[in-house]
């Protein structure tokens, strides 16, 4: 025999898909990513469920006053105080969402379009500082604006990010310089 008819003699023909093995893989791996969402979304619940002792969060008052400050931007969530990564999600304030927010002499007003409002008033403020991260969102150093209010008996960390950075220092000064007010007039009371 020659060369060549030993050469076309050794080809073989291209393995055939195997159909039913692929689909079923398919499915597998479809019933996997289901019961992971499944299982994140009954822990999301679950962690609601755990912070049921949460008050519900205060609406703002009729008379605010005067606005200081206005930011819009985005809202990142809310954690227990001091401990970044444990998200509070009761009353929709693990949600993320648009944000406008407004300081006024009452407190600040969050207002978030598709989720809930909250309110929190001045004397509930307790720091403001800017920090790199809250539960699942982190940034550059100083790129998220953090206000610690308490609410029941807890304190809160919500993060903020303005759409324009350069006014989370306007921000941090004038809360901070409000709760420093406040404490010197209860102090005197």
């Amino acid at each position: 025999m020659t060369p060549v008819l030993l050469l076309a003699a050794e080809k073989e023909s291209a393995q055939v898909t195997d159909w039913a093995a692929r689909i079923g893989w398919v499915v597998g791996l479809a019933l996997f990513v289901a019961l992971v969402y499944w299982l994140m979304r009954e822990g999301w619940k679950w962690r609601g469920t755990l912070q049921g002792d949460l008050p519900e969060l205060p609406a703002t008052p009729d008379e605010a006053g005067p606005e200081r400050l206005t930011m819009s931007g985005r809202y990142h969530g809310s954690t227990t105080a001091g401990q970044w990564l444990d998200r509070i999600v009761a009353h929709g304030l693990g949600t993320r969402s648009r944000a406008e927010l407004t300081l006024t002499d009452a407190g600040l007003d969050v207002i978030r379009p598709g989720a809930s409002d909250f309110f929190v008033p001045a004397a509930r403020l307790r720091e403001a500082r800017l920090d790199k991260g809250i539960a699942g969102k982190v940034l550059t150093e100083g790129g998220l604006l953090v206000v610690t209010w308490e609410h029941g008996d807890r304190l809160i960390d919500s993060g903020f990010r303005s759409d324009h950075a350069a006014e989370h220092n306007e921000w941090v000064e004038a809360i901070n310089s409000m709760i420093e007010t406040n404490s010197r007039e209860g102090a005197e009371r």
